[in-house]
């Protein structure tokens, strides 16, 4: 099994704005990300509740994780561009929460297809989980990953 320790520790620092918001990378595997969401006081709302934005974050930055395995070795030449989201709410979120994103696809034909046309669509579904086990909102982004446009 392949060691993706390194990944997950970079792509834990790659965004300052997910430090920011305390969210820390679990798991990184082929076509999985999990995302944790900390029980802190500073990401909550009027009602005491997870703002539906630090729901939104920690999506995304899963849906994320779960890519970055598939393309681990051509990263670098590489941008990974969301193109869109949708999430839904589907009760109030306490405590901390794991995001954990899935990849939709088969990362084996996605790379096929980025050699092929130089850039891909997909999708990655995402579940948000308290500590119960319930899910408290779903999200689903569409990415796009091509090669670098140098400038």
């Amino acid at each position: 099994m392949a060691d993706f320790e390194p990944l997950r520790a970079g792509l834990e620092q790659a965004v300052p704005f997910n430090q920011h918001l305390g969210l820390e990378i679990e798991e990184v595997a082929v076509g999985r990300g999990v995302v944790r969401l900390p029980d802190d006081g500073q990401l909550r709302n009027h009602t005491g509740t997870h703002h539906a934005s630090a729901l939104f974050a920690a999506g995304q930055a899963a849906s994320g994780a779960a890519i970055a395995v598939a393309f681990v070795d051509e990263l670098p030449s590489l941008e990974l561009l969301p193109q869109d989201s949708q999430i839904t709410y589907n009760k109030v979120a306490r405590g901390p929460i794991l995001a954990t994103g899935v990849l939709g696809s088969d990362p084996e034909a996605l790379l096929e297809e980025l050699g092929r046309e130089g850039s891909v669509e997909f999708t990655v579904d995402v579940s948000l989980t308290d500590g119960a086990k319930d899910t408290v909102a779903t999200l689903t982004a569409r990415w796009l990953v091509r090669q670098s446009q140098e400038d």
